[in-house]
C-alpha cells in the first residue's frame, strides 16, 4: 500500500506600499499602517483569493472528508498556514476561519508548524528569531484552530541539517522539504528519510527527525501544468492522475502545492475544482493507494536513509535551482537580508515598539519580489509581485528598514543623553552634600566655650599673662640720656 500525503501551502503576505511618503510626524504605533497597505491592496487580494479559492476549495475538502469519514480508506490532507494569513483571515474573513476550525475538528486534517511571518529567519546566523517565530506559529494554530502541530514545514521548504536539528529540538517529529535531485541522487522522493548529522557524535539515524521529500513532478503537474494546453499530458483528469499515482513505487507520495492553485493560479474554467472533487474517488479505485496524515506516516514508516544537506548548500522548493537564490540571489536581496539580521539585537534590546514591523519586513515575499532572474523563473516572480520592477520592491522595503533604523538610533541617542544627564545630576547632588556637611568640632572645656563667645580684643585682654621679674636702675638711665643729648648738640 502506497500512502499519499496531500499538503497545501496557505499564505498571503502583507505587502509594502508603493512610495508610502514621509513618516517624520508619525508615532511608532502608526508606522505599520503607513508602510503596509492594511486595508488597501492587501485586503483586496485576500478578499479576491477568498472568493475565488479559499471558500470553494475549503468547502470541497470538508465535503470530501465528511463523505469518506468512517470508510475503510478515508480522505485526509494537511495544511501549512502562516500566522500572517491567519491574522488577515481573522480580520477580514472570519467565516473562512470557522470553516478551517470545522476541518480541524474532523481529525482527518493536520495543521503543520512553520514560521509565523513566513520568514527566512532560519538562515540567520543566530537562530533565536527562527525559534521564536516557530513557537509563535505553534501557539497561533493552537489558539485559533485548537490543535498542536507535530510536523514542520519551513518557509519555502528551506532545509539543511542544522535547521532540521533545531526543529527536532523544539519537539517536531518530521519535516518536509523538496525532493531535490542533486541531494537524492539515485534515490526516490517516495520514501521516509532522516536528517543528516550535525556532529560526529550525533544521534543514531532512527532517533533523528524524519524527513518527507516532496515529489515535485507529481505536485507541479497540478500546481503549474494543469491548465497548460502546451503540455503533452493536457488535459489532466483525476482518472489519469490516479493511474500515475498507482504506478508510482514507494512507501509514500508527498504531494504539496499552493492552496491558490485551485481557482487562482488555475482558474475555475480549467476544471480544477472538478478535478479536486473527483480525485479521492479515482484514487480509491486502486487498492494499493490511500491517504495518510504526515504524523501517521512518521509513525508508520522507518527512515531508509538520510537527507544530508550542509548549511552552505541549503535547499528549497523555489525556482529551477531549488536553493536560496530566489531570496538571496542578487546584491539588493543580500543587502536587505543583512540589514534585517543586523537589526535583530537593536530591535529586541532597545526597540520593542518596532519588533512587529521588523518581523513583517522579514516576509520572504518581499525578498522574492526583488529577484532579477530571467526566463520562466523570472515570469513567476513577476506574476506574484505588486511592483513593476525588482528595484521598486527594493526601494520600498529599504524605506521601511531605514525608518526603523533611524528611529532606533534616535531613541538610543536620547537614552544615552538622559543617562548622562542623570549621572551629572547625581554628581551635582553629591557635591552639594559635601558642601553642606560641617566639620566636627573638638570638645572644649566649659570655660573655653564661654571665652569663644567673647569679642577677639576682649579675649586677648582677658588672657592671663606671666611677666618675668626685672630690676631697672633709673639713675643710670638718666645719665645715659644726658650724654646722648650733649652729643646731639
Amino acid at each position: 500500500m502506497t500512502s499519499i500525503i496531500l499538503g497545501f501551502e496557505i499564505h498571503q503576505p502583507l505587502r509594502v506600499k508603493h512610495l508610502p511618503g514621509p513618516s517624520d510626524n508619525l508615532n511608532d504605533t502608526e508606522l505599520i499602517d503607513h508602510f503596509f497597505s492594511s486595508n488597501g491592496l492587501n485586503k483586496f487580494v485576500f478578499d479576491r483569493a477568498s472568493q475565488k479559492c479559499y471558500y470553494p476549495t475549503t468547502h470541497i475538502l470538508l465535503e470530501l472528508i465528511d463523505t469518506f469519514k468512517g470508510q475503510k480508506r478515508e480522505f485526509k490532507c494537511a495544511f501549512n498556514i502562516s500566522g500572517v494569513w491567519l491574522e488577515q483571515c481573522q480580520k477580514w474573513q472570519p467565516d473562512l476561519l470557522e470553516l478551517f476550525r470545522q476541518i480541524a475538528k474532523t481529525g482527518r486534517a493536520e495543521f503543520l508548524g512553520s514560521t509565523y511571518f513566513h520568514s527566512i529567519s532560519s538562515l540567520f546566523k543566530n537562530k533565536t528569531e527562527f525559534v521564536e517565530q516557530v513557537k509563535m506559529q505553534n501557539q497561533a494554530i493552537k489558539d485559533l484552530l485548537g490543535v498542536k502541530p507535530s510536523v514542520f514545514v519551513n518557509t519555502e521548504m528551506l532545509y539543511n541539517n542544522m535547521i532540521a536539528k533545531i526543529v527536532e529540538d523544539i519537539g517536531y517529529k518530521a519535516i518536509f522539504t523538496e525532493g531535490v535531485d542533486r541531494i537524492l541522487g539515485w534515490r526516490s522522493p517516495n520514501y521516509v528519510y532522516a536528517r543528516g548529522p550535525v556532529s560526529e557524535n550525533d544521534k543514531p539515524l532512527n532517533e533523528r527527525i524524519k524527513v518527507f521529500t516532496r515529489n515535485y513532478r507529481l505536485s507541479d503537474d497540478i500546481g503549474y501544468r494543469f491548465s497548460s494546453k502546451e503540455w503533452n499530458q493536457w488535459p489532466l483528469t483525476a482518472e489519469k492522475y490516479s493511474i500515475w499515482l498507482s504506478s508510482t513505487p514507494g512507501d509514500i507520495i508527498p504531494i504539496f502545492m499552493d492552496y491558490e492553485t485551485f481557482g487562482e493560479h488555475q482558474p475555475e474554467s480549467s476544471g480544477i475544482f472538478f478535478f479536486l472533487k473527483a480525485l479521492p474517488w479515482k484514487v480509491f479505485d486502486w487498492n494499493n493507494l490511500d491517504f495518510v496524515l504526515p504524523s501517521e506516516a512518521s509513525q508508520k514508516f522507518n527512515a531508509l536513509g538520510e537527507i544530508d544537506v550542509h548549511e552552505l548548500s541549503t535547499i528549497s522548493w523555489a525556482d529551477m535551482e531549488r536553493d536560496t537564490s530566489a531570496w538571496l540571489g542578487n546584491s539588493m536581496q543580500k543587502m536587505i537580508f543583512d540589514e534585517l539580521e543586523r537589526l535583530e539585537s537593536l530591535v529586541k534590546q532597545n526597540g520593542q515598539q518596532h519588533l512587529r514591523m521588523w518581523r513583517l519586513l522579514q516576509q520572504s515575499d518581499l525578498l522574492y519580489y526583488m529577484c532579477t532572474k530571467w526566463w520562466n523563473d523570472g515570469d513567476v516572480h513577476k506574476y506574484f509581485s505588486p511592483f513593476s520592477t525588482p528595484h521598486d520592491a527594493f526601494i520600498n522595503t529599504l524605506g521601511g528598514l531605514t525608518e526603523i533604523k533611524m528611529r532606533l538610533m534616535k531613541d538610543l541617542t536620547l537614552l544615552n543623553l538622559n543617562k548622562e544627564r542623570q549621572d551629572l545630576q547625581k554628581i551635582s547632588v553629591s557635591l552639594e552634600t559635601v558642601k553642606q556637611e560641617k566639620p566636627k568640632k573638638p570638645k572644649k572645656e566649659k570655660s573655653e566655650s564661654i571665652q569663644s563667645r567673647q569679642e577677639p580684643i576682649e579675649f586677648i585682654l582677658s588672657e592671663p599673662m606671666e611677666y618675668p621679674n626685672t630690676y631697672v636702675n633709673i639713675e643710670n638711665l638718666i645719665g645715659v640720656s644726658d650724654s646722648l643729648k650733649r652729643r646731639i648738640r
